[in-house]
């Protein structure tokens, strides 16, 4: 009499477990964000102007002041001018290129003249 042997089951019982394991990991994970409204379109702002707000201080990448294109000796000269923004918030534009110390340097001397809050306008990169 022989004996038969018997063969070893391939295992993919286990493969099948961990890919629907994965499966629902994804199904779960994929629902966590709010889909968006169907009748909502987004704003498009590949076309904006890249000025910057006419209300803002300007800070060029050698540290000058400038306000609506008017140069200004400093901080003082420009919480002077009559025409600047008379709310509490000031919003200040910095070049790309500025040092980081000067910039805390503007935002500490407005922070002193008054303003309740200074506001860094920055340019937003999607892509």
């Amino acid at each position: 009499m022989t004996r038969r042997v018997r063969e070893k089951p391939e295992p993919t019982i286990a493969l099948i477990n961990v890919v629907f394991l994965m499966l629902i990991f994804f199904l779960v994970a994929g629902t966590i964000a709010q889909p968006l409204d169907r009748d909502l379109t987004l704003v498009r702002t590949a076309d904006l102007d890249p000025a910057s707000p006419p209300d803002a201080l300007v800070i060029g990448a050698d540290g000058v002041l400038s306000f609506r294109g008017r140069p200004m000796a400093d901080v003082a000269a420009y919480l002077a001018q009559e025409d600047r923004p008379t709310s509490d918030v000031i919003q200040i534009v910095p070049d790309r290129d500025l040092a980081a110390t000067r910039l805390i340097e503007v935002g500490a001397a407005l922070k002193n003249g008054g303003a309740q809050r200074v506001m860094i306008v920055t340019k937003r990169d999607t892509q």
